[in-house]
């Protein structure tokens, strides 16, 4: 109860009628062009993104440009709606670099958007990503917490740039490469010379990894003449983000373990009436609706540009990092044999959860990251 001249700091974390009808939208689209036999299909294959899918989610749905102001081209949303396109990816565990592209390299370029030295370069790359014409990424290793050190590179005298970053994800669709260096944050193409991108083995095959050498790449113009900004404001986004597609991949799995064990039978019974799967059950989905909870608290933070973001964000991924984890465990181990084959889709959720895990620092890295914030550090 607030006390006089007080006001309410309750937090509506409700689906909005907007963002229902984005979700809709996604999924029909998804179940349409993102069959998990597709997925299965195209990560054995050289090409693990789905450029059609992109371009249909990018440039005709216009997501890739929810973050980015009208005035450059983009939709002007918040971040509540970019959360729900990423729990709807997560559920179908879609090959596109949404997150990415749409929102790390987007809140990046956002960050050296008040940078008067690269302003007009910074508009025109966020009109590109918005209208899904180029994929960017931020060149740190995917693994790079919010508020962790990350990777820079060499930049000479005659303005070339040199260096190695590894395990980046979705470098090797991107057409642009956002590096910071010790002076600041350049945009280099991927394609441009002195520049080299190498595809490594991923755990997780839709989001592969990919090395990147700079070897004497031209800089350009800085987009901010520190990287440190911005680069944070990346990640930090990227990390309240991922865990709406973490809540997608957990949701799923509940939905379709609860839905087999309904149809699976033993001793003429449905296995999913036995005691001991009900309680498994039970707590699966009590772990989904607290991670549905942290998840909207984290992006509704970002979206009202909360002083508490930060915190938000860690306690988001500290909580639904291993709730994706346990959710893609238990559907594989509840499917039974059949949840051990490759045919079946509920690997990619599994490989997806623990690559997820990771991404962005881990859960044990964001509860140091919580404890920071909150004054209670360890002795």
């Amino acid at each position: 109860m607030e006390g006089p001249g007080q006001v309410s700091t309750s937090v509506d974390l409700l689906y909005s009628e907007t963002e229902d009808e984005l979700r809709s939208a996604v999924r029909d689209v998804l179940t349409d062009h993102c069959t998990t036999a597709a997925v299965l299909a195209r990560i054995e294959t050289d090409e693990p993104h789905d450029r059609e899918l992109w371009k249909t989610l990018a440039t005709e749905m216009g997501l890739a440009g929810l973050l980015v102001p009208e005035k450059l081209g983009g939709q002007g949303a918040t971040h509540r709606e970019a959360a729900v396109v990423l729990e709807e990816l997560g559920r179908a565990v879609a090959p596109v670099p949404y997150l990415s592209s749409a929102v790390i390299a987007t809140e990046t370029l956002l960050g050296c958007a008040t940078d008067q030295r690269g302003g007009t370069q910074v508009a025109s790359l966020l009109e590109e990503l918005a209208n899904g014409r180029s994929v960017g990424a931020l060149a740190v290793p995917f693994v790079t917490a919010p508020r962790a050190p990350f990777a820079r590179v060499r930049r000479s005298a005659d303005g070339r740039l040199h260096g190695r970053i590894a395990a980046v994800a979705d470098a090797a669709v991107a057409d642009v490469l956002l590096v910071a260096a010790e002076d600041g944050l350049y945009a280099v193409a991927a394609d441009a010379e002195g520049v080299t991108v190498t595809p490594r083995t991923s755990f997780d095959l839709t989001r592969p990894l990919a090395d990147i050498e700079l070897d004497g790449a031209a800089s350009g113009p800085a987009l901010a003449s520190d990287a440190d900004g911005p680069v944070r404001r990346g990640l930090r986004a990227g990390a309240a983000l991922l865990a709406s597609e973490q809540l997608g991949v957990a949701d799923w799995c509940l939905t379709e373990t609860v839905a087999y064990t309904r149809d699976r039978h033993q001793f003429n019974r449905p296995v999913g009436s036995f005691q001991s799967l009900k309680h498994r059950l039970a707590d699966l989905w009590l772990e989904t609706v607290n991670a549905r909870a942290a998840a909207r608290n984290a992006a509704d933070a970002l979206a009202t540009s909360s002083e508490e973001s930060p915190l938000a964000a860690s306690l988001a991924q500290a909580y639904c990092s291993p709730v994706a984890v346990h959710a893609a465990e238990e559907a594989l181990q509840l499917h039974g044999g059949i949840g051990m084959t490759w045919e079946h889709p509920v690997h990619l959720y599994l490989k997806r959860a623990k690559a997820d895990a990771v991404g962005l620092g881990s859960a044990g890295r964001h509860r140091e990251a919580i404890a920071e914030l909150v004054g209670l550090g360890a002795p």
